[in-house]
């Protein structure tokens, strides 16, 4: 089910969105609809990411021990 919004924009900026929506042939409702899409997906993909990311270093049988980087050899 869809809902319908109402968006405040720059009405500069939206005379650019509507050519540009004309040119790709879509529309500006279309070309925020995908963008929001787009924006929800990165955000999913990254937490997928980060919890990956922190899962592997909780269950991750490597360890550093006393070693630790140079700090001298980095300057």
């Amino acid at each position: 089910m869809t809902k319908n919004i109402t968006l405040a924009i720059d009405e500069d900026l939206l005379d650019k969105v509507r050519v540009l929506a004309a040119m790709k042939r879509t529309s500006v409702n279309e070309l925020v609809r995908g963008f929001l899409t787009k924006l929800v997906e990165q955000e999913r993909a990254h937490d997928e990411a980060r919890t990956g990311l922190l899962n592997l270093m909780e269950t991750s049988p490597a360890r550093l021990g006393k070693w630790r980087p140079d700090s001298e050899a980095s300057s």
